[in-house]
């Protein structure tokens, strides 16, 4: 790997701010020290505001000046506090003392081409005084990009998605291409910090194995609702006149009486981008997808469980009867949602917020949610997915970075109450407004309903708010397609969330930079190896019993050192 150019001076740079932090809290004199941190600590907090929320709070029609009071100042006195924890207000650093422009890397969403004229950004600039050049790859080329970035040896101020490195963050970091934040933190990011230090759990998922803090994390107030799962049209319900499935034998008579009653294809299974593997059906044989923790809380992996082969022959049956869309192995994305609604499904397994937009919102299609299958009634109902409360994305600081005081700044206001508002919920007025309790809600007549381009809200979302960032996520107050008047989402997804067990979910852990490069070579044998096996299997191209051959050649590939390393992330990640 590279050594970086400057490396040597923005360590340096880092000394200085470390030793300028450094000399604030030691000093000559600790009475005189203590005395020092406490007047910054003032200084910090002496940013006062006229409290303007009689003015704000269920205020269906502000007038500019109202307006451009909410969106052009950093008072936040009329938003209300909705969480346990209390979001952060440090307002101290901005305008930033410099006119600066920080360089920040990040791969583009389709729908959002170019992310200097994103209109929340903007407002992010005017506010904290930072500019900010966005440099995005063309899509569909972020893995090629980032590899001859980092082999360039040049590198932008911040880099979106860091973890793209080979061997993650802290591989980066002894490479040399990012900045070690440990020390910086307390002093020049003092929202991110007091938001993630608000709850144990925001803490040890974002600190690594070695407490260093290397990023800013998409960090959640909460542990967000389950996204994925199974969906069934009403319809389908209606016609074949059963009630929503709980068992695998339930799931069969239902599909079976669909397919009789003229869903030709009833159960959207899988495509090409990996559905086989979610953890719906086979999670009730305990096959789950990938690791898991088993019932001694140790690390195990869901293709070598003992019920491999009673869910293989289960949807070898199935697939034999037409039970699942013929072009499960191989169908993309569009090719899904075109099945879907079609008179050929009755059965989707997807996010509800994306069923949302396609089923009802388009095409006026019902539907309800449904549990993981169970194998024997009265089981509970479990999935490997749960939110740690780590969201969204994450962004590092380059060796590179002249100004890291200044990128830290510009990160750390979105961990702000008036960061957490604008990020979350776009612009005071066109997009939202805030009722009488404090809390912003968007209209029915926000530009993400009506956008004056006619966009969909499914890049509204993204058009006028970020929807994942390093930033405090509000997901079930602020994502559009939950919160839509009559949408039924969130409230599938809360169900999900409530009602099933997330005991043998892993946490977030991670590897160090000796452990990484031998998890993935063995991590993208082992899913090549499960793949190809299990949909042969299924497709009826092999027996059965050729689970046993896959099991061995597992075994031969490297299962066991796979699984060690697996268990020594987590048992660092437990003593975090």
């Amino acid at each position: 790997m590279v050594k970086f150019t400057k490396r040597l001076y923005s360590l340096l740079m880092v000394s200085v701010l470390m030793l300028s932090t450094a000399a604030c809290s030691s000093g000559n004199d600790a009475g005189e020290a203590v005395s020092q941190e406490k007047e910054v600590a003032k200084e910090r907090n002496n940013v006062t505001f006229e409290d303007i929320s009689q003015d704000i709070r269920g205020n269906k029609n502000p007038t500019p000046e109202q307006a451009d009071e909410v969106n052009q100042t950093l008072n936040d006195t009329y938003l209300g506090d909705l969480y346990d924890e209390t979001i952060p207000n440090d307002y101290s650093a901005y305008p930033y003392k410099k006119d600066v422009t920080l360089d920040v890397w990040m791969p583009a969403n389709p729908n959002i081409p170019d992310m200097n004229k994103h209109v929340v950004q903007k407002q992010v600039e005017q506010l904290t005084g930072i500019k900010v050049n966005f440099i995005t790859p063309p899509v569909g080329q972020e893995a090629d990009a980032f590899t001859l970035m980092i082999s360039s040896g040049e590198l932008p101020d911040i880099i979106i998605n860091p973890e793209r490195y080979p061997g993650g963050l802290e591989a980066g970091l002894n490479d040399g291409a990012y900045q070690d934040l440990t020390d910086l933190m307390e002093t020049h990011a003092p929202n991110y910090s007091a938001w993630r230090n608000s709850d144990e759990t925001r803490r040890k998922t974002t600190v690594t194995d070695s407490g260093k803090l290397l990023g800013f994390y998409g960090i959640a107030p909460y542990s967000e609702w389950t996204w994925f799962g199974t969906l069934i049209k009403k319809e389908a319900l209606e016609k074949t006149g059963l009630e929503v499935p709980t068992t695998i034998e339930e799931w069969h008579t239902f599909l079976t009486k669909s397919k009789e009653v003229g869903f030709a294809e009833p159960l959207n299974y899988g495509s090409s981008y990996g559905q086989v593997f979610t953890g719906i059906i086979n999670g009730a044989y305990g096959v789950w997808d990938w690791t898991f923790l088993d019932a001694n809380g140790k690390v195990a992996w869901g293709p070598a469980q003992p019920k491999a082969k009673e869910y293989l022959t289960t949807m070898q049956q199935w697939n034999k009867e037409g039970l699942l869309n013929r072009d499960w192995a191989t169908a993309d994305f569009n090719q899904r949602m075109a099945s879907a609604i079609s008179d050929k499904t009755a059965v989707m397994m997807d996010s509800p917020d994306t069923m949302w937009s396609y089923w009802k919102q388009q095409n006026d299609i019902d539907f309800v949610g449904a549990l993981n299958p169970v194998l024997n009634k009265g089981d509970k109902s479990a999935t490997t997915y749960k939110n740690f409360k780590r969201t969204g994305t994450t962004a590092a600081i380059t060796t590179q970075c002249d100004d890291v005081e200044a990128a830290m700044a510009w990160l750390d206001f979105n961990y702000s109450k008036k960061g957490w508002e604008i990020l979350n919920y776009g612009e005071y007025g066109t997009v939202h407004l805030i009722d009488e309790n404090g809390k912003p809600y968007f209209p029915e007549d926000s530009y993400i309903y009506k956008d004056p381009e006619g966009q969909p809200v499914a890049t509204t979302l993204l058009k006028y708010r970020m929807h994942s960032w390093p930033a405090i996520r509000d997901e079930h107050n602020s994502n559009p397609l939950i919160v839509a008047k009559g949408s039924y989402s969130g409230n599938i997804r809360k169900e999900w969330t409530e009602n099933m067990d997330t005991s043998m979910a892993m946490p977030p852990i991670t590897f160090t930079q000796e452990e990484a490069s031998r998890e993935a070579e063995l991590g993208n044998q082992l899913s090549t190896l499960r793949g190809e096996y299990f949909a042969k299997i299924i497709m009826g191209e092999l027996q059965v019993d050729a689970y046993d051959k896959f099991l061995s050649d597992a075994k031969k590939m490297g299962l066991d050192e796979f699984l060690s390393i697996h268990q020594a992330a987590l048992d660092r990640y437990n003593q975090r």
